[in-house]
């Protein structure tokens, strides 16, 4: 079979946004809803299991008619974030869904207010319910009364959410100018960043110049976003749910225990000197005195591939099979339903990720292929993610979906799996080298970075709270690039407005620790595939089929692990400080002798991948 780019089908979600379909979806959830509301004198402490049972089929049922509205309207709005139609249903949905919430809102309410011996005796009766009721509970002492609940609830749609968006339509219809070829070209923020990773140093620089050139330009008031939107964050869930720290309210919807967080931040933040190591090292194999910033992803190999989309959903599958066919055979459903959007088009969001609707359901996957490396290694990940959604099939709606810490397990443990299968095939030895940087290239990107991206959110969250400016933050960030990278490489000030591009901190305030934590998990668990082989496999598609049926540190702990143990995640840099050990121990080749970033020796690129994630609304970290 031949694959070919291709836009994404939403008819397994309705058939448009004029069908009588989606407008009966708002008609059952309104029937549902007004039944539902006659259970609420029914909710009492000593009420039988089964009679709860049922309230909580209907509860679902509610939710996944919501689900599959939620999607398709955000679906379509990601596929092209200028279209009207798209913005028009996104705001109806949002507005009609919190409202749906508010007149729901009785039975969270109730359930966390039930005395724990009731509350355990339902619970034991629940089945696979259990433990999303479980983890309710754990914000019993976070929760206001029913009419503060519904104000924020409200306030949300055109609040906080509302901000969002407009921040999403705002940057994603920024055209980028560079010169490519001597004439100046307009693009997409995904085919300018494809020039990161360019053998010449002046188009790497020119990328980054071209990105930073706009976000000044809008950065005093994508910052002002940023300021409201920390603002909104802290007022709803340190002043009003009485979180001890704004980061503290990420770890409870995570259930991830700020003592777990903390070691790996803490960890992370010891280990910094291995990458500014490995980027002191790497200038050499480039041909560079000192790298810049410009060019920590840049290519050692002296040759380039790019590979055709159906080149990369083969090498993928192909990969996958030699793990284990039967995951090959669940990621070659995205292909065979049309729940993959892979070419590049204006107006539609940046960077990749997946998102999962119902259990039975094959997840919508996003990519923007260029036919570099790095997007064959982006669709291996993206991949992984509806990987472990249907893997965790037999789940209900409530805990299908494993939670943001665990949600990039099977996704980068499906690119080291792709890298595995390229590094025992390819022949040539500068490509096989390139690969060697790549993993590190990647290391840094999703667990140093993103750690660094975490510090920077804590401390601005803090200075928000002080009345910093935008200018203010734009200092902070600097600063936080400085100690990440020390004196290994250049950096320029410009690197100041990076953060307002980021939309991880604007959609998700400390989503991404997700990735660190991810990533050193998965060095773990793949130590572990390398020395069982096969008996590893039964135990790592467990913990996969696990979804968000339990809590993540008894999932983990399960397979041996102790995530609040500061060795564990010390175990993941004594890996990668091996790795830059070995590259140190290759050798050069022939390269000309180190000269000034503005001479350096032009080498070819070949593969960097590009790190995303599930999600809902994940955009491109990088």
């Amino acid at each position: 079979m031949a694959y070919k780019l291709s836009k994404w089908s939403l008819a397994a979600l309705y058939p448009g946004y004029e069908s009588a379909e989606l407008q009966s979806a708002f008609d059952m959830i309104e029937e549902q809803v007004t039944s539902f509301e006659g259970l609420r004198n029914k909710l009492t402490p000593d009420m039988p299991t089964d009679q709860f049972v049922d309230v909580l089929r209907a509860s679902e049922e509610t939710a996944r008619v919501a689900s599959k509205l939620y999607s398709f309207a955000g679906l379509s709005f990601t596929a092209d974030t200028q279209d009207q139609k798209a913005q028009a249903l996104q705001a109806r949905v949002m507005q009609f869904l919190a409202e749906i919430e508010n007149r729901t809102l009785f039975f969270s309410l109730w359930w966390k207010e039930l005395d724990d011996a009731n509350a355990k005796r339902l619970m034991e009766a629940s089945g696979d319910y259990r433990y999303y009721l479980e983890a309710m509970r754990l914000y019993k002492p976070h929760t206001l009364s029913e009419a503060e609940e519904k104000i924020v609830n409200i306030k949300n749609v055109t609040g906080s959410n509302a901000l969002i968006n407009l921040y999403d339509s705002i940057t994603n219809r920024y055209a980028f100018k560079m010169k490519v070829n001597g004439k100046e070209k307009e693009m997409t923020a995904a085919e300018l960043f494809s020039f990161r990773y360019s053998s010449d140093p002046k188009v790497r620089a020119e990328s980054y110049q071209a990105q930073f050139k706009v976000l000044a330009n809008d950065g005093p008031i994508l910052g002002q976003m940023y300021q409201t939107r920390l603002r909104d964050w802290h007022n709803e869930n340190v002043s009003l749910r009485k979180f001890g720290s704004s980061i503290a309210a990420r770890n409870l919807s995570n259930d991830i225990p700020d003592e777990a967080v903390d070691a790996l931040l803490g960890v992370a933040r010891k280990n910094v000197g291995i990458f500014q190591r490995y980027f002191k090292m790497k200038a050499r194999y480039v041909g560079m005195r000192k790298l810049r910033r410009y060019d920590i992803y840049a290519p050692v190999a002296r040759s380039k591939k790019t590979y055709s989309f159906d080149e990369a959903v083969h090498m993928v599958l192909d990969a996958f099979n030699g793990f284990e066919p039967s995951v090959a055979g669940l990621a070659k459903r995205v292909f065979d339903e049309s729940r993959i959007d892979s070419e590049i088009r204006k107006g539609k969001a940046g960077g990749a990720f997946c998102w999962s609707v119902l259990p039975e359901m094959t997840p919508w996957v996003l990519v923007n292929y260029q036919g570099t490396g790095r997007e064959v290694a982006t669709l291996a990940h993206e991949l992984g993610h509806a990987i472990h959604s249907m893997l965790a099939a037999h789940h209900g709606t409530f805990t299908f979906q494993s939670s943001l810490p665990l949600a990039e397990t099977a996704s980068t443990f499906a690119e080291m799996v792709l890298i595995d299968k390229l590094l025992t095939e390819e022949k040539d030895e500068s490509v096989r080298r390139d690969i060697l940087f790549k993993q590190m290239d990647d290391a840094y990107a999703t667990i140093m970075r993103q750690s660094y991206f975490a510090l920077f959110e804590k401390q601005a969250h803090e200075m928000v709270q002080k009345n910093a400016s935008a200018d203010d933050l734009a200092a902070a960030y600097l600063e936080n690039l400085k100690e990440q990278f020390g004196d290994s490489l250049e950096l320029s000030d410009e690197f100041k407005w990076e953060w307002v591009g980021i939309p991880h901190i604007y959609h998700t305030p400390f989503y991404v620790y997700a990735y660190a934590f991810g990533q050193l998990l998965v060095l773990a668990l793949y130590q572990q595939f390398k020395a069982e082989g096969e008996s590893f496999k039964p135990k790592y598609l467990k913990i996969l089929s696990a979804g968000g049926s339990e809590a993540p540190e008894k999932i983990l702990s399960e397979a041996g692990i102790n995530i609040r143990d500061a060795k564990f995640w010390q175990g993941g840099f004594d890996v990668l400080e091996k790795l830059v050990g070995e590259l140190e121990k290759l050798p050069v080749g022939v390269k000309a002798k180190p000269k000034p970033a503005k001479k350096a020796v032009k080498k070819k690129a070949v593969m960097r991948a590009t790190k995303n994630v599930k999600a809902k609304t994940v955009k491109k970290k990088k």
